[in-house]
């Protein structure tokens, strides 16, 4: 309301639109759930705030004057989409209706994120869920400036906008068409088995690059190469098709259960990507997402301790 009017509140505008579509003081108090002399009262602070008469009493029952039809006219709008508006955050809070915006990275989706998804869709089918995948580092981008709630992803940065729950650890191994001669071994193979050569990489720009880039024990011959991809999808196919090999994390190449590709462990590279749920640090959650998250820490891991 305007400095004007600061004495009239929704309670009196309510007040006057029940008295119209009831057609008396009565029903309308009962609809109210007061007593008709309440509502009387509301009526005379609303006329008196007003300046003017809102109902002719000489009528009976007492009808709205052209001002206090004009007044319901006017205000009909603003009512009906304030009961809107609080019957959808009623079904919100229900969740009936809302929308939860979820990123993984393809390799987390079956094992990690499914469980999950299974009994929150289970329990709240009105909500309506997009899931983006994609590597990690976008993701977590996403998440960060509001457009994901949450994802699941192999994540290694840094920032003072997320919070990082580690759920599972993920070897890296080599990945090769099944009939490489590597796989006859009988044994892991060695990292100086691997040529170099045959090696297929990931853009340096990805987190499974910067984790083999930054890893001591890897010599660095087997970092970088002329052969190189921009996603882990490309990165298997061309594997599958017999053109190279490839360092990669256990969960990525068995994504697919493709047995064209094997997964080798290496008896001498210890390296693990770290898959994490990863969150605002500085913005709370929806309604949706923090429901979501308990049934995470319901199906895939323990409750992280409080900071």
């Amino acid at each position: 309301m305007n400095s004007q009017n600061t004495n009239i509140n929704l309670r009196h505008l309510r007040a006057l639109h029940a008295i119209r579509d009831e057609g008396s003081f009565v029903r309308a108090a009962d609809r109210l759930g007061v007593v008709p002399s309440a509502l009387t009262e509301t009526v005379r602070q609303l006329e008196e705030s007003a300046g003017l008469a809102l109902f002719d009493r000489r009528m009976r029952p007492p009808q709205p004057t052209p001002e206090g039809l004009a007044l319901i006219d006017e205000t009909r709008p603003a009512i009906q989409a304030l009961d809107h508006a609080l019957a959808r955050l009623h079904d919100s809070a229900g969740l009936r209706q809302g929308r939860l915006m979820l990123g993984a990275s393809p390799s987390a989706v079956a094992g990690v994120l499914a469980p999950a998804l299974r009994r929150f869709r289970a329990s709240h089918p009105g909500v309506g869920l997009v899931l983006h995948d994609g590597p990690a580092d976008e993701l977590a981008a996403k998440v960060a400036d509001g457009t994901l709630d949450l994802a699941i992803a192999g994540y290694s940065g840094a920032s003072a906008l997320l919070d990082l729950h580690e759920i599972e650890r993920d070897p890296f191994g080599l990945a090769t068409p099944a009939d490489h001669p590597l796989t006859r071994l009988g044994h892991p193979p060695r990292l100086d088995q691997i040529d170099p050569a045959q090696l297929v990489h990931l853009d340096k720009g990805t987190g499974t690059a910067r984790l083999l880039a930054a890893h001591p024990g890897l010599p660095e011959a087997l970092k970088s190469g002329p052969l190189r991809v921009q996603s882990t999808f490309g990165q298997l196919c061309l594997i599958r098709s017999g053109i190279g090999i490839g360092l990669l994390p256990r969960k990525a190449v068995l994504l697919f259960d493709d047995p064209r590709i094997a997964f080798l462990p290496l008896a001498d590279l210890s390296l693990e990507r770290r898959i994490s749920l990863i969150r605002p640090a500085r913005r709370a959650l929806s309604h949706a997402a923090t429901r979501f998250l308990r049934i995470c820490e319901a199906t895939v891991f323990a409750p992280a301790a409080p900071s």
